[in-house]
């Protein structure tokens, strides 16, 4: 139970902070005039997010006492970070242990999105702040916010801040803040930093001397700000090298690897292509998916360098990818979690359903989604007993050509080349990422930036289905307005008694709100637990 923060316009607890958190937000209208603006409208995000930390009482070199790592990229990121963080986290003080030489004393991991709960995006040793840090957080920069005058804000800035709270940043401008103050105060020894988008000018990049950077696999997303060729995206993620510090990535498309180097030597810093770490070979990762060895050797080399620069002894060559690694690095490898990512659950009400959950809102991203179900669920005379069902969307991109390229990746991976007719889920259920059909969502799943019309009269939903309709005349095609509502859909099948696998993949507010769903059921005791 969190403590409540009253004051005279009422009480300051977790909910309060959510709600007040949620004024922050960007609405719909005010995202689409933003990106009408083209790439490199937020070039203001830095000297703005600078001017909004001395407000709250720092300097952006503050924030080097938290001996960062930054990690961009489009793919993988999370998974990357989540990495380090478990591989750092390895390294704790212990009983035994020397203080001085066991640094990190604690490990800060701030990432984005959310899937349940606003605060794990603001982790501590893995694990998200409590309600009653985070309120506290909340509401002591929220306080210093109004006790100082604002800046005249930026053109764009102010186009974001349409109808939010006079004087504040945008809601991730805050977060990225409170995150930073948050570790601060409770003397994080490492804070692993996400970028949220890009890097350049990317609200994180105010970091001045990060010990390390990394970028994870790049391609085409954001190109409203970003650009859309991958030399641009490139560019937008080098941005967060700096000098003298070492800078790692994976291997690239030759373009954005050139560009990537380029950006290297502007920053005056050496960029290190990091190869798969033999030693991962036949490891079981903690997160699932072929491709998560390429995140896991990246994090390899960054939690070797990083720990290395802390002092430490007898930690693996970050420049050696064939040498075995100590058991603090493949403990760290074995116990990541991330939830959403290549997540598989069993389900508590229907012993026969399986639930294959990934976020996926790339191109690229759906096509490994698409890859690692092929590769986990029934093959063989096994899968001729089992029904499949695919339940999908993406509200804000261009959800169709993403729903052909999960077909396509999957006809492939199954060795049928007809692209169309070809039938890989009995099933297919769209819905927005409305979670529940009462209480529509809960304030952290709150999302302000999605054409609410849209949403009310299912228009993307219905263009999925006729997509689907049409390179799967065979599935029984359905649209629903909740996910609650879609998650019923599928039991109902399950109780048929066959063996039921179903796809949860594209946006990950979709899969936030399944993991929503799934969990409070468990934590209510209503399932068979």
């Amino acid at each position: 139970m969190s403590r409540s923060y009253t004051t005279e316009s009422g009480p300051r607890d977790y909910n309060a902070a959510v709600a007040a958190l949620n004024t922050l937000q960007s609405n719909f209208s005010a995202v689409e005039a933003i990106k009408k603006l083209g790439p490199g409208w937020n070039k203001q995000a830095l000297p703005e997010m600078r001017e909004y930390a001395r407000r709250i009482g720092y300097e952006s070199s503050d924030f080097d006492r938290l001996n960062p790592i930054h990690i961009a990229g489009t793919k993988g990121k999370g998974s990357t970070s989540s990495f380090i963080s478990s591989i750092l986290s390895q390294y704790l003080p212990t009983k035994r242990s020397i203080h001085a030489e066991r640094l990190p004393s604690s490990v800060g991991l701030y990432t984005s999105p959310h899937l349940r709960f606003v605060r794990e995006r603001i982790k501590i040793d893995n694990q998200p702040i409590s309600e009653e840090l985070f309120a506290k957080c909340f509401w002591e920069l929220w306080d210093r916010l109004e006790a100082t005058t604002p800046p005249t804000p930026s053109s764009a800035v102010a186009i974001s801040q349409r109808g939010n709270a006079a004087g504040k940043p945008v809601y991730f401008h805050y977060l990225t803040l409170m995150a930073l103050h948050c570790y601060l105060q409770q003397a994080v020894g490492t804070a692993v930093i996400e970028c949220g988008i890009g890097g350049e000018y990317d609200t994180t990049n105010i970091l001045v001397k990060p010990s390390v950077t990394g970028v994870t696999s790049l391609g085409i997303d954001h190109e409203s700000l970003l650009g859309d060729t991958i030399e641009s995206i490139a560019w937008h993620k080098g941005g967060i090298f700096k000098e003298g510090v070492p800078a790692f990535t994976v291997a690239q498309p030759e373009k954005a690897l050139e560009v990537l180097r380029e950006r290297a030597k502007e920053r005056q810093t050496e960029l290190f292509v990091v190869p798969r770490h033999q030693a991962l070979e036949g490891m079981k990762l903690g997160l699932q998916g072929e491709f998560q060895n390429v995140n896991a050797s990246l994090a390899v080399a960054i939690s070797a360098m990083h720990l290395q620069r802390l002092g430490f002894n007898g930690v693996p060559d970050p420049y050696d990818s064939v040498s075995a690694l100590p058991q603090e690095f493949m403990t760290g490898l074995e116990s990541a979690r991330l939830g959403g990512r290549c997540d598989m659950r069993q389900d508590t009400k229907c012993d026969n359903l399986t639930w294959y959950i990934d976020g996926g809102h790339t191109l690229e991203s759906i096509e490994m989604a698409g890859r690692w179900f092929a590769s986990s669920v029934a093959t063989g005379p096994d899968a001729t007993s089992t029904t499949r069902i695919l339940i999908f969307n993406q509200q804000t991109r261009d959800a169709s050509t993403l729903a052909r390229r999960l077909h396509h990746t999957l006809a492939s991976a199954s060795g049928n080349s007809s692209e169309v007719n070809s039938q890989l889920f009995q099933h297919a259920i769209f819905c927005p990422n409305t979670t529940y059909k009462d209480a529509g969502y809960k304030a952290d799943l709150v999302s302000m930036n999605t054409n609410q019309h849209d949403i009310a009269s299912l228009k993307v939903q219905n263009e999925l289905a006729t997509t689907w309709e049409q390179i799967d005349a065979e599935a029984d095609v359905s649209v629903v307005g909740t996910i609650e509502e879609a998650v019923g859909r599928a039991r109902e099948v399950a109780e048929s008694g066959r063996q039921v696998e179903v796809l949860v993949t594209g946006s990950l507010h979709l899969v936030g709100g399944l993991i929503e769903i799934l969990e409070s059921e468990v934590e209510k005791g209503d399932s068979r637990l």
